[in-house]
């Protein structure tokens, strides 16, 4: 059996490790999208900030890529790249 007590390490070598990865710049964003089911095959691409339904796919993997093409619309308005 194997209790993984090999892996210890104390506290402070592990926030000196330069392996550490830090997350705070990724915690900043939120997805503003998300995929959800909405029954047998079925998937809407809602806005977290609102809950409406902003899109919807049969396929998840399209589902997804609608999400990020969405994400990607609203971050090129903000900057001002799309217009």
């Amino acid at each position: 059996m194997c209790t993984l007590t090999h892996f210890a390490m104390p506290a402070e070598a592990q926030i000196k490790s330069p392996h550490l990865l830090h997350t705070s710049a990724f915690n900043d964003h939120c997805p503003r999208f998300q995929v959800v089911p909405a029954g047998n095959s079925f998937f809407h691409i809602k806005e977290t900030s609102t809950g409406r339904v902003r899109g919807f796919r049969e396929d998840h993997n399209e589902a997804c890529a609608l999400a990020r093409s969405l994400e990607s619309k609203i971050e090129l308005l903000a900057s001002g790249c799309l217009r």
